[in-house]
């Protein structure tokens, strides 16, 4: 795909109609998942190791694409806000965002000065044919951080010129971590041959109960090569909570110390020992610590984790 259809793909996709829409059927879904299921649980957090480094962080953290993407609207600003406070309120700590996300950098930024500079770990992208270290340091402005912890390239962009600067960067003791990007399946071999050249410290690809492509050679190949797994699009941008709400939850959901069916994705989703992080994005508070919970309690063994793929696949 060329960067001019991937602009125009991206744009319509943030298109504000689309997102008012978007966030409107977010809105609608509690009714379904009420918020007295989802308060702070007692169990201990699950957190994940970063094989480049062992540092640790939380097993799910936050996404901001289409849901933060917001403008100027002071409101709706303040309740993005509202909804970072309770991510980490539970636990969370990865935050992700992209140039290509609207503004939803700059709500980031303005969330981060209002809950006065919070320890978080910061993940963005590098999205530009050229220009590269421009763009990073406008997220940086964006974001009002010192440094990022993880720069990423977007969507594989230019990663040939994109990666010797992240790497530079990290030698100078500017970032912490370097890592590439694909979502919706797209360009997994290419994925694949740079994950054998270049030390990576993390990759992000889409992963869930539906879109399992990445098992057969890409999950693997992390765990060989020693490289962190962020999950993006864990919910299908809504479309799988949408596809299974309207189902009761099984018996065996218990088992698990599930209570919702997103909490049923998001651990199928830990369950594979190659993943670090998922990043489901919300606008909501009650599932921003629903998604955060979701990393407490007993993960999916083998059998249960086929035994969800059937289930899904049925409805």
């Amino acid at each position: 795909m060329t960067r001019r259809r991937e602009i125009t793909e991206y744009n319509t996709i943030v298109d504000r109609r689309r997102v008012l829409g978007y966030l409107a059927t977010l809105a609608a879904s509690a009714v379904v998942r009420p918020l007295e299921l989802f308060g702070t649980d007692t169990q201990p957090l699950l957190t994940r190791s970063i094989p480049s480094s062992g540092e640790r962080i939380p097993a799910v953290g936050l996404g901001s694409w289409i849901t933060f993407n917001v403008g100027d609207d002071r409101v709706a600003r303040d309740e993005c806000t509202a909804v970072i406070r309770a991510f980490l309120e539970s636990g969370g700590a990865l935050i992700d965002s992209s140039p290509m996300y609207g503004s939803s950098q700059e709500v980031i930024g303005y969330a981060l000065q209002k809950l006065s500079r919070p320890r978080i770990f910061a993940a963005t992208k590098v999205w530009t044919s050229s220009a590269g270290p421009a763009q990073i340091e406008e997220s940086r402005r964006l974001w009002g951080v010192d440094r990022f912890d993880l720069l990423q390239v977007h969507n594989l962009l230019s990663w040939e010129e994109h990666l010797p600067t992240l790497f530079a960067m990290k030698k100078a003791g500017r970032l912490r971590y370097v890592g590439v990007t694909t979502s919706h399946g797209r360009r997994h071999a290419d994925l694949e041959t740079i994950m054998r050249r270049e030390p990576l410290d993390f990759i992000q690809v889409t992963y869930n109960p539906i879109d399992r492509d990445v098992e057969q050679r890409i999950l693997p190949l992390a765990r060989e090569r020693g490289i962190a797994v962020i999950i993006n699009r864990p919910f299908q941008q809504g479309a799988l909570i949408r596809r299974v709400e309207r189902h009761p939850l099984p018996a065996w959901a218990r088992e698990i110390g599930a209570r919702s069916w997103a909490q049923i994705i998001l651990k199928f989703i830990l369950s594979h020992p190659a993943v670090t992080c998922a990043i489901p994005a919300t606008s909501l508070i009650a599932h921003a610590r629903e998604n955060v919970n979701a990393a407490r309690g007993p993960l999916p063994d083998e059998a249960l984790r086929k035994r969800i793929v059937q289930q899904i696949q049925q409805f």
